[in-house]
């Protein structure tokens, strides 16, 4: 290692992703091994992301990390477990630009700092972990020239954060449970990348950006120890689900697409109630959303709309084109109107899609007739305030690096925050 005044960077950006089949309850805590397979939809990093940037220097004094702007500390399991094994498979590296040179031998003395951001809430039901630690791995790799592909890597991620496996890739993801008890073959392989069905548009109604009062990690291991429905589910009930997703996804069927989404959405939270003392991870604004969908499908001769809640209240809702995406944004702002006139903040990501609906003001908002679905004799009551702002946005793509060094969150000088 030429000099010790030098600083070597690596910034990626990692998308978040959504299950579609859920994943809920581990087999094995420590190597977050789970109880079956899922499935997620990859989202568009354009507008949830996690921006990660590592770096090493021989003048650190030890591994340093901050989230969101704040140092956070780095001794938890879960982050030696992915640093153990990204140093474990470290190569060697040069930049004669910079005149360094780091032997595979060199890593194990070095330190690293690392600086991450998420342009989302942190740990409100966005997955926000699920990002995170796919681009500390991610990232990790890059900087220490790690030769494992993207399946290989997304084992080591899936230590920080079980779905983080599944955003080391991009479009329709399936996380293989695995049978191997050291975890080598519970690993996420993409089934479909962003573009095999790319006229799906996806809305997020955020209702609200609080930490859980459950962490997914207590929650889970609570129904592992007290769901009898779990068992059911694990063993009997996702293994054909599997399949009929990966048909759905493979050819396109919306119809099914849908019923196999909201199904199991329904059934993990159904798990959850099932577990003693119950988890309620949904509220009474999850409920009406769910209401307001399923009431729209069955007015249809087709299912419109997929809905699907993770370990939070905020609804991620996935329509079947554009066209069904402008009716739905219409349908949410009727019933969920902005509390204030700043129609910039409350609909966020692609607002194309609001112009599309013909929304340009909150006066359009006021002006949208009732759903036709409402029966003419039920006055329909609108809940202003109750969801904090949506996302507009669809299936993305998987991690990438990002050369421009404006984008680093570290100075290229110290390796400190900028």
């Amino acid at each position: 290692m030429a000099g010790d005044s030098w600083v070597l960077m690596v910034t990626a950006q990692t998308p978040t992703n959504i299950a579609v089949i859920k994943y809920w309850g581990k087999r094995d805590e420590t190597l977050i091994l789970p109880v079956n397979d899922s499935i997620s939809v990859t989202l568009d990093p354009a507008h949830l992301c996690t921006t990660t940037t590592v770096s090493v220097s021989p003048s650190f004094q030890q591994d340093r990390m901050w989230l969101n702007g704040k140092e956070i500390s780095l001794s938890g399991g879960r982050f030696q477990s992915c640093l153990r094994e990204i140093r474990a498979r470290a190569c060697d590296v040069e930049d004669n630009k910079k005149g360094i040179k780091i032997t595979k031998e060199d890593w194990s003395k070095l330190y690293v700092h690392i600086a991450s951001y998420n342009n989302f809430p942190t740990a409100a039901g966005l997955a926000s972990s699920a990002a995170g630690f796919a681009c500390l791995v991610y990232s990790l790799g890059k900087l220490m020239n790690v030769k494992e592909d993207e399946s290989q890597l997304s084992a080591i991620a899936r230590q920080g954060s079980g779905s983080a496996c599944r955003s080391l890739f991009g479009g329709f993801v399936k996380w293989k449970m695995g049978k191997e008890e050291n975890g080598s073959d519970s690993l996420a392989v993409q089934l479909a990348d962003e573009k095999h069905w790319d006229e799906l548009v996806i809305v997020i109604a955020v209702v609200s950006s609080r930490q859980k009062e459950t962490s997914s990690t207590s929650g889970m291991r609570e129904t592992v120890e007290t769901s009898l429905l779990l068992q059911h589910r694990a063993k009997e009930i996702v293994p054909k689900r599997i399949l009929q997703m990966e048909e759905a996804i493979r050819n396109r069927d919306f119809a099914s697409f849908s019923q196999l989404t909201r199904i199991d959405s329904n059934q993990f939270h159904a798990v959850c109630l099932d577990t003693s003392p119950p988890i309620f991870y949904m509220n009474d604004t999850s409920h009406r959303i769910i209401s307001i969908v399923e009431k729209w499908n069955r007015s249809e001769e087709a299912p419109q709309v997929a809905y699907t809640f993770d370990a939070g209240p905020n609804a991620v809702l996935i329509a079947r084109n554009r066209k069904a995406a402008t009716l739905l944004i219409q349908k949410l702002l009727y019933y969920f109107p902005p509390n204030s006139d700043d129609l910039n903040s409350y609909i966020i990501g692609d607002k194309s899609i609001a112009k599309d609906a013909g929304i340009n003001g909150i006066e359009d908002i006021e002006a949208l007739p009732p759903p036709p679905e409402i029966k003419d004799n039920i006055p329909s009551q609108k809940y202003k305030g109750d969801v904090s702002y949506f996302i507009c946005t669809r299936p993305g793509r998987g991690p990438v690096v990002l050369t421009d060094e404006s984008q680093a969150l570290l100075n290229s000088e110290n390796g400190l925050p900028k």
